[in-house]
This record gives C-alpha cells, sequence and structure tokens, in this order.
C-alpha cells in the first residue's frame, strides 16, 4: 500500500516564527491516514460507531527535516511497512511541492477489542485494506 495525500500548510500548523510547529507534522500524518481510510470505504466514524475493535496508534515518530511555511503545498507519502500479528506499521514522507523531503517517521497502530481494551489479531477486512 501507498498513498499520498496533498495539502497546504495554514496558518494554524505554524509558530511565532512563522515555521510548521514541529508537532504539527503528526497532525499532517494523521490527516493523511484518516482520508487514506476515509477513501478506502472505512472512516474513523466506523471505528468508533461500528465496528467491535478500534486501532489506535501506540508508536509515533517523526524527523523534522526542514521548514516548512503557510502557503506551501506538501504532498505526505504513507507506506505499509508490515502486517503484525495485531498491528500495522506505515511510514510516512513528506515533500514539498519541489519535492524537498521536510520529514519522515514511523506510525504503528494496534487493534484492540473495543469492549475490553485488550490487544487482537489484526482484522482480516483491514489486512486487506491496507495491502491494496
Amino acid at each position: 500500500m501507498k498513498y499520498e495525500y496533498r495539502t497546504m500548510i495554514k496558518i494554524y500548523d505554524v509558530d511565532a516564527a512563522g515555521v510548521l510547529f514541529f508537532a504539527n507534522q503528526f497532525r499532517l500524518v494523521y490527516d493523511a491516514y484518516e482520508a487514506f481510510l476515509e477513501e478506502k470505504g472505512f472512516p474513523v466514524s466506523r471505528f468508533i460507531h461500528q465496528s467491535p475493535y478500534l486501532l489506535p496508534f501506540v508508536s509515533a515518530k517523526t524527523n523534522y527535516q526542514a521548514p516548512l511555511y503557510v502557503g506551501d503545498s506538501i504532498t505526505v507519502q504513507l507506506e505499509l511497512v508490515a502486517i503484525g500479528d495485531s498491528s500495522v506499521t506505515l511510514n510516512h514522507r513528506i515533500y514539498k511541492a519541489d519535492q524537498t523531503l521536510v520529514g519522515e517517521g514511523e506510525t504503528i497502530n494496534v487493534a484492540i477489542d473495543k469492549k475490553t481494551g485488550q490487544k487482537i489479531p489484526f482484522p482480516e477486512e483491514l489486512k486487506d485494506l491496507f495491502e491494496i
């Protein structure tokens, strides 16, 4: 699975110096992740309201490579690294419009039973979703 999400840096993304606030890289990555799920027909609201399981983030890291400013057009690329017994690992890369790499990292989500909060085997329907 490889997915690309395009967006633009907004005023609320930057700090007082006008540069992307470092923690907002996580928001950009999450926006891309949520758009991917929506496009594949499995919106986050389905996890919350309909499915018997959740897929929370249990690990997230990102490296800041270069600054971004208000108005910069960017692409967030998500790529499947692995599907484990109960987890999915994704790499992310953030590029400016000129293809400058401005950030990269990794997230891990674990499938848990909604009622018990305990880890469960990774659902087959999600394996299909991420491997497409």
